[in-house]
């Protein structure tokens, strides 16, 4: 399987999996959230029997997404008691982003594509989080942490490196199972 409409990496999935034929929002509720730290995510991934390049490679399916205001708004109003606007944020980027999303936000539809290329899947991701344009601040932190920034320079470097890393967490994850009912639900869409 492959993101073959969008340019992605190739891997065989194991046959006889039953987790592909739903998508429910309520799958996702286990998901890491957009606010959490590297050291949480670490945890949360760890949890799963996920290791910190898997997590860091996983993070790169953001390159096809869009997130609405309500998962990112905090970074852009009232951040803290020094600064109104997260200070990782790329400057212009951020006053995108709160025209955007701007307070009050009437428009429950507004959001932002989580990189610059978002119908391809590629390494721009990576290359965005490096120019301070990462649109969580879980995926942000990712390049203010030792543990972590290495493998998204690595990976903004290499796209070739990123699709084979993310083609082996895929398969990684897609091995796992999951706590409550046995099997871990892959979100994404893929086409045989």
């Amino acid at each position: 399987m492959w993101f073959a409409m969008s340019g992605g990496p190739y891997w065989k999935v194991l046959k006889g999996r039953k987790d592909g034929r739903v998508s429910k929002a309520s799958d996702t509720a286990n998901l890491p959230a957009p606010t959490l730290n590297v050291g949480q995510l670490i945890q949360s991934f760890a949890k799963r029997g996920l290791g910190v390049k898997d997590m860091v490679t996983l993070s790169g399916g953001h390159t096809l997404g869009f997130s609405h205001c309500s998962s990112f708004e905090a970074r852009l109003h009232n951040f803290s008691s020094v600064h109104d606007t997260d200070p990782r944020l790329n400057t212009e980027f951020a006053l995108d982003l709160k025209n955007k999303c701007p307070k009050p936000n009437n428009n429950q539809n507004a959001g932002q594509f989580l990189d610059s290329t978002a119908s391809v899947f590629d390494n721009d991701y990576y290359k965005q989080l490096l120019a301070g344009k990462g649109v969580f601040s879980s995926d942000q932190s990712l390049v203010g942490d030792y543990r972590t920034r290495w493998i998204v320079e690595a990976f903004a470097r290499d796209q070739s490196l990123f699709f084979k890393e993310f083609a082996a967490s895929m398969l990684k994850l897609g091995n796992l199972r999951g706590s409550d009912n046995g099997e871990v639900r892959l979100n994404c869409r893929v086409v045989n």
